[in-house]
C-alpha cells in the first residue's frame, strides 16, 4: 500500500459497509463463513477437508513405497511431495512471512534490547533521579536542554534539581509528600520533579491548560501536599485559593534567565517565593533517591479530559524507561540525536517518552514554550535537530503553512509521535522529506504500547503474525456501541480477525513491570480498564477503549474510540472516518463529527463541527466533494460553522461539549445548516426550520 486515504464508493453495497466501516486504504478482505484461520490467513472449509484428504492420500502413498519398495523409496517421496503439499496448501502463510518476518526479527532484537534495559534497572531499583546521574556522570557538559537562546548541560539540570531537593526538603517535604508541577515548557519544570522525586516525593505534572474546578480536581484527586506553580498562572492559582484545601503548601516559581548573575539575587516576595529559596539554597550532596524504586509511583500524568474530569494516572520509573525505550530503539533513535520538542511537558508524550531520551539516554532536547505550525522546520534549522516530535492534529497544521524554502532546509532524519491522519502521512513525507516517520500507539495510563517500525503510511504498529505470543497484546471483538467485549460460549473474548475490527489489550502481568497495570489514583476507575477472563478463565487484560482493525500482515490501523461509532439509516458510521474525509476536502480544517437526536428517527443523525475563521467555506463544493468519499448515510446532516475550536494541549477536539450543545439555533450562535434531501444541499437552519424539525414538520 503505497497510499492510504479516505475512498468510500459511493455505490458501496450494504454488505461491504457492514463489514468494513468506511474503507481508509488498508487491505481489506471479507472474512467467509465456514473457514478456520492459519495465522491471519483464512482457509475456507471445503479446502480445509480436501487439505485433510490430500493429506491422507500422502500418509497413503508413503505406506505403499514403504511395502513395496523399502524405507529409501519412501524418504524420496517424502521429501519431494511433503514441501509440495507445504507449497499448494500453504503458500499464503509463507508469503506472509516472507513478508513480515525482516518486520518482526528487527522488532524481536529491539524488545530483547528493551528487556535487557528493564532488567538492568530492576536489579539496581533505580529511580528516575537515579538514572539521570548514571547519564550525567558520562556527559556533564553535554546539551541537555535548548531553549530560546539557552543551552543547558546535564550537570547543570542535576544541580537545579539538587537546589530543589535541598529547599523542599528545608520546607519539610518528605518521602511520600505529593507536590505537584504546574508549569510551562522550560528546562526548570522537568528538572523540578527529578529534585521532587529525589527526595522520595511524587509529582503530579498539571495541565497549564486547567482553570477552576477541573484545576481544583486535579489537585484534590492526587491528593497534593504541596503545589509548585509557575508566576505565568498565579492569576489561575489565585481564583482558586480560597477553595484549596488549608493544608495545601503553596510555592510560587518565578524563572529567571539561565545566566542570571549570582549576585543579583531575587529579592523574596513572600514565605512561598520558591526562586528565592533555589537561589538562597546550596544543592544537596548527590544521594540515591529515597523514592518507591523503579517499579514505584514517580509523576501523575492527567488524562486529556475529553470525556470528562481528567484523571491522573501512575507513571512509574519501570513505565517510562518501556515507554521511552520503545519509541528509541524502536524508532531508531540515537543518543547523539537533537530532538525537537514542541509538545507539553505534563503530558506523556512530552513529558514520559521525549525527557527519557534525554533522562534514560543521554539525547540533547530542544525545547519550545508553546507549539508553532509556521515555526516547527525553522525552530528544527535553529537547533540543527535530528529527530522530531509530533502529537495530534499537529502535523495537518504543519501542512496547512504555505510552502517555503525552509521546508527541505533541516537536518531532521526521523519524526516520531501519534495521531498523523493518514490522509496527511504522504503529504507530510513528499513535502518535508522526512525519511522515518515513526508512529506509535499506548494509553498514558496502559500497560501495552506499539509502534510501527518500518514506514508502513497509516500503520500505528503491528502484530506478528508469525511469532504472535512473543508480545501479549491483541485485538478482541466489542460491541461497537457499548464497548463490551464479545465472548463465546465459554465465557471468554473472541480474537478479531485480519480486517475486523476490535479493541487494543495489553494482557497484565502482575509481576512483571513492563506488563503491570498501574491505572489511576482513582482505584474505581482503574478497575473500569481491567476486562477478566480474556483468554484463559482468571487472566486479565488493559482494555484501551480504542477500536483498531489488523491487514493479513498483522499492520494494525486505528479506526475509532468505542462510542464514537453511532447508527444512522441501519448503517454504523465512524466519526474519525468522517472527520479525516471532510478535513481533507476542506482545505485541512478542524472537523469534529458526533451523532445527534432526531425527533421521530432512529439512531442519530451525524453533525459536524468545521471551523471557517475567514468565511471562504462554499459549502455547495463540500458537500460534492464529501460525496465522492462518503456514502449518503456518513454525510453530515447537520453543519455547525464555527470561528474557532476548543482542543486539549495535545490538540484533542473537546468533542463531548460539542455534542451536549446540540444544534438548537435559540442557543448557539454559530451559524448551522442542515441537508435539505429535496433539494441535496445545506440550508440555514434557524429558529424557524428547527422547530419544523422538531415537530416531523422538516424530515431528515
Amino acid at each position: 500500500m503505497s497510499n492510504v486515504e479516505v475512498n468510500v464508493d459511493n455505490n458501496m453495497n450494504k454488505t461491504d459497509v457492514k463489514n468494513n466501516k468506511l474503507d481508509i486504504g488498508y487491505p481489506s478482505r471479507d472474512v467467509e463463513k465456514g473457514s478456520r484461520e492459519i495465522s491471519g490467513v483464512q482457509i475456507p472449509w471445503k479446502s480445509v477437508i480436501i487439505m485433510v484428504l490430500a493429506l491422507a492420500v500422502l500418509v497413503a502413498a508413503c505406506a505403499v513405497a514403504w511395502v513395496l519398495q523399502g524405507w529409501q523409496t519412501t524418504l524420496i517421496v517424502i521429501a519431494v511431495v511433503v514441501p509440495v503439499y507445504i507449497l499448494i496448501y500453504y503458500w499464503r502463510f509463507l508469503y506472509v512471512v516472507v513478508k513480515t518476518a525482516p518486520r518482526d526479527i528487527s522488532a524481536l532484537y529491539c524488545y530483547i534490547k528493551i528487556l535487557r534495559l528493564a532488567n538492568k534497572f530492576t536489579k539496581t531499583d533505580w529511580s528516575m533521579p537515579d538514572i539521570f546521574h548514571d547519564v550525567v556522570k558520562r556527559h556533564p557538559n553535554k546539551a541537555c536542554f535548548l531553549f530560546e537562546d539557552e543551552i543547558w548541560t546535564f550537570q547543570q539540570v542535576e544541580d537545579f534539581s539538587l537546589r530543589v531537593s535541598a529547599a523542599l526538603k528545608a520546607q519539610g517535604i518528605k518521602r511520600g509528600d505529593t507536590v505537584a508541577v504546574m508549569a510551562s515548557n522550560y528546562p526548570e519544570m522537568p528538572a523540578m520533579w527529578l529534585g521532587i522525586t529525589r527526595i522520595g516525593g511524587i509529582a503530579p505534572l498539571i495541565n497549564t491548560n486547567q482553570t477552576g474546578n477541573t484545576l481544583l480536581h486535579s489537585i484534590n484527586i492526587a491528593k497534593c501536599d504541596a503545589f509548585i506553580y509557575g508566576s505565568e498562572f498565579e492569576s489561575v492559582v489565585n481564583e482558586v485559593r480560597k477553595e484549596l484545601n488549608p493544608s495545601l503548601r503553596l510555592f510560587k516559581f518565578t524563572r529567571r534567565p539561565l545566566n542570571t548573575s549570582n549576585d543579583s539575587v531575587k529579592v523574596a516576595e513572600s514565605a512561598s517565593d520558591l526562586t528565592h529559596m533555589l537561589e538562597t539554597t546550596a544543592p544537596a550532596p548527590w544521594s540515591l533517591s529515597e523514592g518507591e524504586g523503579f517499579n514505584g509511583r514517580l509523576l501523575y500524568i492527567y488524562t486529556s479530559g475529553t470525556t470528562g474530569l481528567p484523571k491522573a494516572a501512575v507513571i512509574s520509573p519501570s513505565r517510562m524507561c518501556f515507554m521511552a525505550s520503545g519509541v528509541h530503539y524502536l524508532g531508531s533513535l540515537r543518543k547523539t540525536d537533537v530532538i525537537y520538542c514542541p509538545m507539553p511537558l505534563y503530558h506523556s508524550a512530552g513529558g514520559v517518552i521525549t525527557m527519557g531520551q534525554a533522562f534514560i539516554f543521554g539525547c540533547t532536547v530542544a525545547l519550545r514554550t508553546k507549539f508553532s505550525a509556521s515555526s516547527y522546520f525553522p525552530d528544527c534549522i535553529k537547533y540543527k535537530a535530528t529527530a522530531a516530535h509530533y502529537i495530534g492534529e499537529m502535523c495537518r497544521y504543519i501542512l496547512a503553512t504555505p510552502p517555503a524554502a525552509t521546508d527541505r532546509q533541516h537536518t531532521v532524519r526521523t519524526v516520531y509521535g501519534n495521531g498523523m491522519r493518514p490522509t496527511v502521512w504522504n503529504d507530510f513525507v513528499e513535502r518535508f522529506g522526512i525519511k522515518k516517520v515513526v508512529e506509535f500507539y499506548g494509553a498514558t495510563e496502559g500497560n501495552a504500547n506499539i509502534v510501527n517500525i518500518d514506514n508502513k503510511p497509516g500503520a500505528i504498529g503491528f502484530i506478528s503474525r508469525i511469532i504472535p505470543a512473543v508480545y501479549p497484546i491483541a485485538i478482541i471483538k466489542v460491541d461497537e456501541e457499548t464497548g463490551e467485549p464479545i465472548r463465546d460460549s465459554k465465557g471468554l473474548c473472541q480474537l478479531a480477525k485480519p480486517n475486523e475490527p476490535g479493541v487494543f489489550i495489553g494482557k497484565i502481568k502482575p509481576n512483571n513491570p513492563s506488563r503491570a497495570f498501574l491505572g489511576y489514583v482513582d482505584k474505581e476507575a482503574s478497575e473500569k480498564k481491567i476486562v477478566r477472563d480474556v483468554l484463559s478463565h482468571g487472566d486479565s487484560a488493559f482494555i484501551s477503549g480504542d477500536i483498531l482493525i489488523s491487514d493479513e500482515f498483522g499492520y494494525l490501523y486505528f479506526k475509532d474510540r468505542t462510542g464514537d461509532t453511532f447508527r444512522w439509516r441501519g448503517e454504523n458510521v465512524s466519526t474519525t472516518e468522517v472527520e479525516a474525509a471532510i478535513s481533507r476536502v476542506a482545505d485541512q480544517r478542524d472537523a469534529v463529527v458526533f451523532g445527534v437526536e432526531i425527533p421521530n428517527n432512529e439512531g442519530r443523525a451525524g453533525m459536524c463541527g468545521i471551523v471557517d475563521a475567514d468565511g471562504t467555506l462554499d459549502l455547495d463544493k463540500l458537500l460534492k466533494d464529501m460525496s465522492k468519499d462518503l456514502p449518503k448515510y456518513a454525510r453530515p446532516i447537520i453543519l455547525r460553522i464555527m470561528k474557532t475550536m476548543d482542543m486539549t494541549a495535545t490538540f484533542k477536539i473537546r468533542k463531548v461539549d460539542l455534542q451536549k450543545e446540540g444544534y438548537n439555533p435559540s442557543i448557539l450562535k454559530d451559524k448551522l445548516y442542515y441537508l435539505d434531501p429535496k433539494l441535496n444541499k445545506y440550508v440555514s437552519l434557524g429558529p424557524e426550520e428547527y422547530e419544523k424539525i422538531m415537530s416531523g414538520q422538516i424530515r431528515l
